[in-house]
């Protein structure tokens, strides 16, 4: 495989990994490099001619990243020159090219990396913040899966009491009932509800928050797009209808990634354009994680959003969170800041001026809640935040087993259920369907 980018570079690297890489390397460098030694060589084609020459290093397995035998070869980074050594290198029997993701499979499959670690190589070279490098990073040296296998090996330790219970059963109420067992199952809760906690601030700062701007023509959309991306992303005019299409931008508030999306002004529209445009607001509306529901403040006095517009509230999806933006308080005299009406937050400021524009950046990370302060965290995924629901709720049933009717089996049965969610995250029990979508 590559491990550079495509295009023009001052240098380019192809990596070989399998049985095959030794014939690969004594049929293009002519011998062996030493083991973990860079070689300055050069790189011939078949007919013994010098394709390029470079640095290769020769990594014999287990001692490589995947495990097996791994050959690097490190030329310059033009794109004619990588391409004819690829080339020279698929003529040789058994050799392929490697499908996207293949190293860190068979880095996982060869005990190298858990499946935690694994995802954490493609979070650290898609991380689009320094903290979340730095959480990626840190899930790829471990952090999260410690925190698991420490979790796995309480519920271990916790299993074999409770099944020394049941090979006891004249015992077994007894062994139940003494208040060790329940004390040692809420340590645990206790310790996965922090674990929780720390995957759902990992969860934030990989995949981000998804938020759109909506509301009436003019009532400011664009403005406030503009005033959270500090830059003019979206034309701004008198003219109602001005924005027709869905715009993005992709913002930072203290390392949390914002998804910010600009919408057409949500009106009847007769205007075919237009309407195209009020469909897709609709969609991206729909699949929000919040809404700002944009209010010009010089057309109603109005704060609570079912007397504002109360057809667009009654067509939101129920659970879909809102903020109430009173917009042009430059024009209205409104006092800035924020307030919460019927449930709702209501924020009060001028998108022209950037008046009050931080009181909002500050309710958007709260309201995540987001941890600016989060020390050591790693990245976490949705199927990592699934696979945690899960354990939390298979001991929490057993919690219920407990206390309720000192079953032990059923305690022990709900313990392994657990342990069977959680091994999930690290790799050490998984179905070849989830492999696949990973890797």
């Amino acid at each position: 495989a590559q491990a550079t980018p495509p295009g023009r570079g001052g240098v380019g690297i192809l990596r070989i990994s399998g049985l095959k890489a030794r014939e690969v390397a004594e049929a293009v460098l002519g011998k062996l490099p030493k083991p973990r030694y860079a070689d300055y060589l050069p790189f011939k084609d078949a007919d013994g001619t010098a394709l390029d020459q470079g640095i290769a290093l020769w990594f014999p397995g287990p001692n490589s990243f995947t495990g097996e035998d791994v050959l690097e070869l490190q030329g310059h980074g033009g794109p004619v020159i990588l391409d004819l050594l690829l080339k020279r290198i698929l003529t040789l029997p058994g050799l392929r090219i490697a499908r996207p993701g293949e190293f860190s499979e068979r880095a996982f499959l060869n005990d190298k990396l858990d499946l935690a670690q694994a995802e954490a190589i493609a979070d650290l070279i898609d991380a689009s913040s320094e903290q979340a490098a730095r959480s990626a990073l840190n899930s790829l040296q471990g952090a999260f899966s410690a925190r698991v296998n420490h979790l796995v090996e309480a519920l271990t330790h916790l299993r074999i009491y409770v099944e020394a219970a049941i090979d006891f059963p004249d015992e077994e109420i007894d062994f139940l009932s003494d208040g060790k067992i329940e004390a040692q199952l809420n340590g645990v809760i206790a310790d996965l509800d922090a674990v929780r906690a720390e995957a759902r601030q990992g969860s934030l700062l990989r995949e981000g928050m998804k938020v759109v701007i909506a509301g009436r023509p003019n009532a400011g959309k664009s403005s406030l797009l503009n005033a959270l991306a500090g830059r003019e992303a979206a034309i701004v005019t008198d003219i109602a209808g001005t924005t027709r299409d869905v715009l993005r931008e992709h913002i930072h508030i203290d390392g949390m990634p914002l998804h910010i999306i600009d919408t057409a002004g949500l009106r009847d529209a007769s205007d075919e354009v237009e309407r195209i445009g009020i469909e897709r607001a609709w969609q991206e509306i729909e699949q929000a994680d919040r809404v700002l529901f944009m209010v010009d403040g010089t057309t109603t006095d109005a704060v609570d959003p079912a007397e504002i517009w109360p057809d667009f509230i009654a067509r939101l999806p129920a659970k879909l969170p809102i903020t109430v933006v009173r917009n042009k308080a430059d024009i209205t005299g409104e006092t800035l800041g924020i307030s919460e009406v019927n449930g709702h937050s209501l924020v009060r400021l001028s998108a022209r001026t950037g008046e009050g524009v931080d009181v909002l950046r500050n309710h958007l990370k709260q309201s995540m809640g987001f941890d600016t302060n989060m020390e050591g965290g790693f990245l976490a995924r949705r199927r990592h935040l699934q696979a945690l629901a899960e354990a939390a709720e298979h001991l929490q049933q057993g919690k219920s087993q407990l206390l309720g009717a000192w079953a032990g089996e059923l305690l022990a049965e709900e313990l392994r259920l657990a342990q069977q969610a959680l091994s999930e995250i690290t790799g050490e029990f998984t179905s070849d369907d989830l492999l696949g979508r990973i890797f």
